[in-house]
């Protein structure tokens, strides 16, 4: 069925009016009439014709002059212009489409051709406005994943005082990306990633890559197990040619030590606030989702940080900025930025403001990410907010789990994420999930260490005790022929809130615990201060059997620790 379409007929000679007129309503299409260029946009702003007809040479405003109009009012809306016009020389007929026609029909009309063109551009319009359809749903539809994205991956710890960064992506999605979470014992992952590319296909594997840095750093993993479950799952989600280049930090803010992983990524830098020095670090594995098999390196570096220094980590995007010259941003000029910037907390915007001015009017060609850790100390937590809510969240359940850790298990694996697991799922209990890891960490470690090691707490006296500690600590875990850890965990309702009972006890000889054993030891001795925060944490701690059995209450809602 043939479209009706609306026609605005715009000639001063009233004989061509009529003809024209005749031969489109015969095609079923509607019909205005207008005798000048003014009535023409007149009756147009009135009615928003499908496809106009102008007369070029007309009174009162000439077809030029309304043809221009016309398109104006038209906005982003194809109408057609047809112009009639009797004009046979180049420049007339050239000025016909500079001023906004389509096309132009020569008088005498033939109707034959009038009506093949009226059907070509009925048809043009019908696409364009098909086209446009589809623009708007796939706007839309852009716009709730971009939502979804940002969500996913924006979250987490991004927002903490410690880190600043800048994600400036070429396209609607970004092929960077930026990830950070607190670990329960509170140490701070970072991730950046750069996936080849840009735009939606790029950024593809973000989302699962995001979903499993935050769900694993917020049950305990370590940083190396976390990158090799996301290699593991880029490498089966991602389609061959795409990879993700990336850096991934653990940052301790109370040791003052960090951890980095670099796969692919430029050399990041770190900045000694005190000295003014930089200390590049150069990436030694492969990037992620190119093979999960034996090629795929864990090669970190391992270094202190004091506070005040600063780790900075970026995408080639700034490395391989280009100007309008065609020249890249390079090493040299971000190393300038270094070595010109005499404020540690300037260099961050020195370096974004220095590779905006490089570029200038040059065309960007590449997401531009740059993100700097701060070494700190912690943010002490602010305990004001878990009575309230406590009291949004329903009532404590009665429920209890128990584990067993055989020789191979303390071996080998850390047992902390499978428990954490539990306790990060419960529901009322995400607000206290930083303090019981703390708790259970400790008694885990008390158990491993003191009653299946028999480690000597003594040796950590002194701040130089701490490396033979746990020197000896993994020569005897090494020669373990047998042991064994059995913990506990069990969660009861008391008014709003619930108690959570924690029961370890190791296959250790024990120890002959008194009070004298078991009272708090002044702050400056090294030894003794897992007991002291076990007491701060808890509403009881009490020893059981040969001393190699340990029982603690946490219950909540609390007071604010003093």
């Amino acid at each position: 069925m043939t479209e009706v379409l609306k026609i605005l007929i715009a000639e001063d000679n009233e004989t061509d009016r009529l003809i024209l007129s005749r031969i489109i309503t015969r095609e079923g299409h509607t019909v205005s009439l207008a005798m000048n260029g003014a009535q023409a946009v007149e009756l147009y702003d009135r009615g928003r014709h499908d496809i106009v007809l102008l007369d070029a040479l007309m009174p009162v405003k000439d077809g030029f002059e309304a043809a221009m109009e016309i398109r104006e009012l038209a906005g982003e809306e194809l109408v057609p212009i047809i112009f009639l016009t009797s004009l046979q020389d180049v420049d007339s007929l050239t000025r016909c489409l500079e001023s906004g026609g389509d096309d132009f029909l020569s008088k005498p009309y033939n109707s034959l051709i009038l009506k093949a063109k009226i059907k070509a551009f009925g048809r043009m319009r019908s696409m364009h406005a098909d086209l446009r359809s589809n623009h708007r749903q796939l706007l839309i539809e852009q716009s709730v994943a971009k939502n979804v994205f940002d969500n996913v991956t924006y979250s987490g710890s991004l927002a903490a005082s410690n880190i600043r960064y800048s994600l400036s992506p070429i396209a609607m999605f970004n092929g960077d990306t930026v990830l950070a979470q607190h670990r329960p014992d509170g140490g701070l992952h970072v991730f950046l990633g750069d996936f080849t590319g840009h735009g939606l296909p790029a950024a593809i594997g973000a989302m699962p890559l995001a979903d499993t840095f935050y769900g694993m750093t917020a049950k305990g993993f370590e940083l190396e197990e976390i990158v090799r479950e996301m290699n593991i799952k880029l490498c089966k989600i991602l389609p061959s040619g795409i990879f993700c280049c990336g850096a991934a930090l653990h940052i301790d803010m109370v040791e003052k030590t960090a951890r980095l992983w670099l796969g692919g990524v430029p050399d990041c830098y770190l900045y000694y606030a005190d000295q003014g020095q930089v200390l590049p670090f150069g990436s030694s594995n492969l990037p992620l989702g190119i093979t999960a098999g034996p090629k795929f390196t864990m090669h970190t570096d391992e270094f202190s940080m004091n506070n005040g220094d600063r780790l900075f980590l970026w995408s080639d995007g700034i490395i391989e900025a280009e100007n309008a010259q065609q020249g890249m941003f390079g090493e040299d000029r971000l190393r300038a930025v270094f070595d010109a910037t005499h404020q540690p907390g300037d260099i961050y915007p020195n370096l974004l403001r220095a590779v905006d001015e490089f570029i200038g009017k040059g065309v960007r060609n590449d997401d531009i990410t740059l993100v700097e850790v701060l070494m700190s100390d912690p943010v002490a937590e602010d305990l004001h907010y878990l009575e309230e809510v406590a009291e949004r969240v329903p009532p404590a359940l009665d429920w209890e789990v128990n584990f067993r850790f055989s020789t191979i298990t303390l071996q080998n694996h850390n047992p902390m994420p499978l428990v954490m697991h539990v306790l990060s799922e419960t529901e009322g209990l995400k607000p206290y999930v930083s303090q019981l890891y703390t708790l259970i960490a400790e008694l885990y470690s008390n158990a491993l260490e003191h009653g299946v090691l028999q480690l000597d707490s003594s040796l950590k006296k002194t701040g130089a005790g701490f490396g033979r500690y746990y020197q000896e600590r993994e020569q005897r875990l090494a020669e373990m022929k047998q042991g064994e850890i059995r913990l506990s965990i069990r969660q009861v309702p008391i008014g709003r809130g619930g108690r959570i009972t924690i029961r370890v006890e190791d296959s250790g000889p024990g120890f002959p615990y008194t009070e004298q054993h078991t009272e708090a030891k002044p702050d400056t001795d090294y030894s003794g201060r897992g007991l002291r925060l076990l007491r701060q944490l808890c509403s009881r701690v009490e020893y059981f059997g040969r001393g190699n059995q340990v029982e603690v209450d946490f219950e909540w809602p609390r007071r604010r620790l003093e």
